[in-house]
């Protein structure tokens, strides 16, 4: 998964948007337990996929993700022993000793896994719509070298698993055993460790060293910036406001306690309208999402 440039507003939108907008949803995630909050806020960020154009990534990351769910959801179940309906007696288990699965604890591990759905989800909407350059570009302000630092760490990731599968494939192709994958990380890191010699040396030669920090640039406010920072607004304003007065309540133990009331709906309609409000306004987007 990799950030490719698409003509939706969310790429129009400057980094620091973006990344405001997928913090929020994320932050929405974490605060609420109401299951249809919850339901919500997976809604808004699988629609705002769509609406950015990256649905097609959106699904790669919910086939990893959801496994990790079912086994969050399902290890919660086994080993919690709170709860008062009792849905399966499994009886004595090695390790575990006298286990009852009931519904409270299996209630509350589908929120956990859910909850872990939603967070991988945000992640991946924001490698695919969040330019990664202007993101190191935020940092650059405050630290030239830190900048530079993290890209080329970033560039030396897929340096690293390049080799190793090139070093396999040609151990693979002499007789004997085959070398432990312990061998393959040594011998694949110096190689990377010799090729990060190799760029801070030519860095260093044309001057990246004593750069000075560059001049501010500043940039005006797109129709979109605005937009999707008010969104991240009121998408907090609501997680926090629905948590401090207790519109979306949801308690596991010792019974469950997930009321549909008027408050919850209202929480459940907001989220996903303030999320994808700014998806609305397409003006001004460019062919490669560039605002125009």
């Amino acid at each position: 998964m990799s950030y490719r440039r698409r003509a939706s507003p969310l790429h129009a939108a400057r980094a620091g948007a973006g990344c405001a907008y997928c913090l929020a949803l994320a932050c929405a995630a974490l605060m609420l337990d109401n299951p249809l909050a919850l339901g919500a806020v997976t809604v808004a960020i699988l629609a705002a996929g769509l609406g950015a154009r990256v649905g097609h990534e959106l699904r790669r990351a919910m086939l990893l993700a959801l496994p990790l769910g079912l086994m969050i959801a399902l290890v919660n179940a086994l080993v919690t022993r709170d709860g008062l309906t009792v849905i399966v007696r499994l009886g004595d288990l090695p390790l575990l000793g006298h286990s009852d699965i009931t519904a409270e604890a299996s209630a509350f591990g589908a929120i956990l896994g859910l909850r872990a759905v939603v967070l991988i989800l945000c992640g991946a909407l924001y490698t695919a719509a969040i330019d990664p350059d202007e993101v190191l570009r935020l940092f650059r302000r405050v630290s030239f070298r830190s900048a530079l630092t993290a890209t080329l760490a970033t560039r030396m990731v897929p340096v690293l698993a390049r080799d190793s599968r090139r070093l396999a494939d040609a151990q693979r192709c002499r007789p004997g055993p085959a070398p432990s994958r312990l061998a393959l990380m040594r011998a694949a890191s110096a190689g990377v460790l010799d090729r990060a010699l190799d760029v801070a040396a030519a860095l260093e030669v044309r001057g990246y060293g004593a750069a000075r920090r560059p001049p501010r640039t500043r940039r005006p406010y797109s129709r979109h910036d605005l937009g999707f920072g008010a969104s991240a607004a009121c998408v907090m304003a609501i997680a926090i406001g629905s948590r401090v007065a207790g519109l979306a309540p949801f308690a596991a133990y010792p019974s469950l306690h997930a009321p549909v009331n008027v408050g919850v709906v209202a929480v459940a309609i907001a989220l996903p309208a303030c999320a994808l409000a700014p998806f609305a306004d397409r003006r001004g987007v460019g062919p490669r999402g560039t605002a125009r």
